[in-house]
């Protein structure tokens, strides 16, 4: 079995309309071939893969199109590596639903990073949260750290804005397709990114941002990642929501204190009342992340 043949097939699964995460582990449970599953009949994906009747007739359906117009595009312009490939990192298939499929621009040996920090916060960031974030985040850049973020306003761009000035690594995963880069206005920034770091995204080509995918988003984001350090957020915000995932995924989770009078403190204050390591200095982050279960150094 050649594992571009295999991967294409999955990619053609994945692709098709109701065939979710849970959906294809299904599929590569009962056939880790998966060329079985192009040979059933809508009843056969009903009854094997627990699906209603428009689940199993878009999929049955989706199947039988050509893969190139369920990616509205050549499949020579993509690149992209699944669960299947060496190149997936290890981190990430460690968390409870990594994606099948990641589509990416730019330098994939980034993912080979040992050392990986989520750096997120809020889009509407204050006027010191730029020089803050430069305080904790460059040492770490500089002993080979790549930050990992979501490409948002504010607190996302500035930490692959702090890592690229540096000359270091950034990861910027997409709430969108990789054809499709959202905001709009970071555009001449997914490009910088992509010369010699990288843009990865679950979603297909073009399509477009939509509110529900970044909370999914986020879960790759902490997933990369050895830990997640929240720089400001309120107390209801997304950038808890990616702390929470990481405490599910085991990871560890830091926040920058501030003042209690300050709206984009209450979310890491409350981080931190919660078990959040407080973090004043990149010291504080290294001590919690540079060895790994072993006790070795990464």
């Amino acid at each position: 079995m050649q594992k571009l043949d295999l991967n294409r097939r999955l990619l053609h699964i994945y692709s098709s309309r109701g065939a979710g995460i849970k959906t294809i582990d299904k599929m590569a449970k009962l056939d880790p071939t998966l060329e079985s599953i192009f040979q059933m009949d809508k009843r056969d994906l009903s009854h094997y893969f627990d699906l209603n009747e428009e689940q199993a007739s878009n999929i049955y359906e989706d199947l039988r199109r050509p893969l190139e117009d369920l990616l509205q595009c050549d499949l020579h312009s993509l690149s992209f590596i699944t669960r299947f490939d060496d190149a997936y990192p290890n981190l990430l298939k460690e968390i409870y639903d990594p994606p099948w499929v990641l589509f990416y621009k730019g330098n994939l040996s980034v993912l080979k990073r040992k050392r990986t920090l989520a750096v997120v916060g809020t889009r509407r960031p204050t006027k010191d949260a730029y020089n803050i974030m430069k305080e904790i985040l460059l040492p770490l850049i500089k002993k080979d750290w790549c930050i990992v973020s979501g490409l948002a306003y504010g607190i996302d761009a500035f930490g692959h804005e702090i890592a690229l000035d540096a000359g270091g690594a950034t990861i910027a995963v997409l709430g969108s397709g990789i054809k499709s880069i959202y905001p709009k206005e970071h555009q001449p920034l997914a490009d910088k990114i992509a010369e010699n770091n990288l843009l990865i995204s679950e979603y297909l080509p073009y399509q477009q941002a939509q509110k529900w995918q970044f909370p999914m988003r986020n879960r790759i984001i902490s997933g990369l990642s050895l830990g997640t350090l929240v720089v400001e957020a309120k107390k209801r915000s997304g950038s808890l929501i990616t702390a929470d995932q990481a405490l599910e995924q085991g990871r560890e989770v830091f926040a920058i204190p501030g003042s209690i009078l300050s709206e984009n403190s209450r979310g890491t204050n409350f981080l931190i009342q919660q078990g959040a390591k407080l973090v004043m200095s990149s010291q504080d982050i290294e001590n919690e992340l540079i060895f790994d279960k072993y006790g070795k150094s990464i």
